[in-house]
């Protein structure tokens, strides 16, 4: 059986997925990767490239025959930099024969040895934010010490940001533990199970496939309020479909069940009354009123949507467009505030939103509500505070007016849905977009895009695609609105 250290990328990434591993090692095909996770290769290339110029002289390994017997060639010769060295050798694992390969980005020779390095663009590499980067740099280690009979220096691993982190070395014990844990996975007579997540498997090539089975098997996790951990605790209790768990459970037995938290366990407790209403809302197709949605009275609302860069492409945590637009008795035009492509671009968008903002506040006075899905919004305000001031308050006033119309949705309302995204409640209630692609990691694709060329033209282009998805985000926000209104 051959292993490549990417692999541990395919059990980790976007989530950690036996299935994944499984449908992969047989064969199963894949949906076509999304433009977010092109840009992200793209970038990923352009990161190492960058990094690859910094050396003056170095042993370009990419292709031709016997790689492996040139990488420990050059090694032997003491290259300075050798890029795309790869290493082979092979390991008894459950009994079988695995061969494993690795390819480290640069081996970069010093005093004491040599540096095994990765250009990675992940910002933070921890056991939590990315352990199949610190699991594939101690496989190259423990590559190094087969092939070399000696350790390396060093492993290390050029960051986003352009950090070098150093990784600690375990002399493969860990590595070789997951490496037996994904080879057991493939080795399994049959397809394990592993909960379907709607943030777990966004990005998954098997998306689309897992829901559509899921959805024939009835399967509990197709809830929105059953967590992984959850729903591994109810088969493990017998009950694997959303008919069973209503069935099994009363409020007060499920309320008992204890399911896997951190090293412990932890009792369902009070989750386990909305657990069962989603379970019934989502199997009678008919929505559950818990309570009056709770809007305040006002003649007119500021819908309020950001589009960002995440930490890991982006140093800054950079929003590249405040998006607002009025509604109500009084509606305004759509107000986009978006940051500039130069050096000071970040701020520029900071002030041209509070200058918008301010404009709202002349017009409809300070009590208007400013209205957002979940707590992006509210969190970024602050951090923009924080980062280069708000000197008329505008900034803390939008604060002071924010209403979180996903708070307002949960709160009044049991969903027959499998999760409370805007993008699924909004052709619920109705609503319906012009575009065919959309989202939040197609927006950023698309930002990327805009960002990489030089064309004035192509650029306004691109944006001008990211400005109507976020003016339809207000609408669908506004469309919610009214619709709890009636309720």
């Amino acid at each position: 059986m051959k292993f490549d250290a990417s692999d541990f990328h395919v059990y980790h990434q976007p989530a950690v997925c036996d299935l994944r591993v499984y449908l992969r090692h047989i064969g199963e095909p894949e949906g076509k990767p999304s433009p977010y996770v092109e840009v992200l290769k793209k970038l990923g290339v352009r990161h190492e490239t960058i990094h690859l110029r910094t050396f003056p002289e170095f042993v370009d390994l990419r292709s031709g025959p016997d790689r492996e017997k040139r990488t420990i060639e050059a090694i032997k010769n003491r290259a300075p930099v050798i890029y795309q060295g790869r290493f082979k050798a092979t390991l008894p694992v459950n009994g079988i024969t695995c061969e494993v390969i690795g390819e480290p980005d640069f081996l970069i020779a010093t005093p004491d040895g040599y540096i095994i390095r990765d250009s990675k663009m992940a910002r933070r590499v921890t056991d939590d934010d990315h352990p199949e980067i610190l699991y594939q740099l101690r496989i190259y280690g423990w590559l190094f010490e087969q092939n070399l009979k000696e350790s390396p220096h060093r492993l290390e691993v050029h960051s986003g940001i352009g950090e070098i982190i150093e990784i600690p070395h375990d002399n493969g014990a860990e590595t070789i533990k997951m490496l037996e844990r994904i080879v057991s996975i493939r080795l399994a007579g049959a397809e394990p199970y592993s909960p379907v997540g709607w943030s777990k498997c966004g990005g998954c090539g098997y998306n689309e496939r897992c829901w559509q089975k899921a959805k024939e098997n009835d399967d509990v996790a197709l809830l929105v309020a059953v967590d992984q951990n959850l729903a591994f605790a109810l088969r493990e209790n017998g009950v694997s479909t959303i008919n069973g768990l209503l069935k099994s459970f009363s409020d007060q037995s499920l309320a008992e069940l204890k399911k896997p938290w951190s090293n412990k366990t932890q009792k369902v407790g009070k989750r386990a009354g909305p657990i069962l209403r989603n379970a019934r809302a989502y199997k009678s197709g008919q929505e559950i009123r818990l309570q009056r949605p709770n809007i305040p009275a006002h003649d007119n609302y500021v819908m309020f949507d950001l589009e960002g860069m995440p930490p890991q492409l982006n140093e800054l945590d950079k929003i590249y467009l405040w998006g607002i637009q009025v509604y109500g008795k009084a509606p305004g035009e759509f107000q986009p505030a978006v940051a500039g492509f130069g050096p000071e671009g970040d701020r520029e968008g900071w002030e041209r939103f509070l200058r918008e903002a301010g404009n709202v506040f002349e017009r409809y006075g300070d009590k208007i509500p400013f209205v957002h899905w979940a707590p992006y919004e509210k969190t970024y305000l602050k951090r923009y505070i924080d980062r280069y001031g708000d000197p008329n308050g505008i900034g803390q006033k939008v604060i002071d007016n924010l209403l979180d119309l996903l708070v307002v949705t949960k709160d009044s309302l049991a969903l027959p849905l499998p999760s409370y995204s805007l993008k699924v409640i909004e052709p619920y209630v109705g609503f319906k977009r012009t575009q065919d692609e959309y989202g939040g990691q197609w927006s950023m694709a698309k930002y990327i895009e805009a960002t990489e060329t030089e064309d004035p033209k192509a650029r306004d282009e691109v944006m001008n695609e990211i400005l109507v998805y976020n003016k339809e985000d207000l609408a669908s926000m506004w469309a919610i609105l009214e619709w709890l209104k009636k309720k």
